[in-house]
């Protein structure tokens, strides 16, 4: 078993406050979890900031390649939103041995 984190820093658009920064990030979740049903999706840091944003997407899978190619699949599909710059992405992969 292979479980898969993806840690995305994002910066948001013209967000000038928390409310809108919500209004922003619900939708995107949503989308993610729509396009990709077998993914968790979640706000994961930068609660505070009212342009940054950290969103975590975990997987869990039978092999490596499959936990590696849905979470590149999904940090295109974020990166491809017009209203969000994606300042970093960082991938792990967990198996029963760690």
């Amino acid at each position: 078993m292979y479980v898969g984190a993806l840690t995305l820093d994002l910066l948001l658009g013209d967000v000038r406050s928390l409310k809108q920064k919500r209004s922003v990030l619900r939708p995107l979740l949503a989308e993610v979890h729509k396009h990709f049903p077998g993914v968790a999706v979640a706000e994961t840091g930068g609660n505070d900031l009212y342009r940054r944003a950290e969103i975590g997407v975990a997987v869990v899978s039978g092999t490596a390649a499959n936990c590696t190619q849905v979470l590149d699949r999904c940090e295109r599909f974020v990166a491809g939103r017009p209203e969000i710059e994606l300042l970093s992405a960082r991938q792990r992969l967990f198996t029963d041995d760690d």
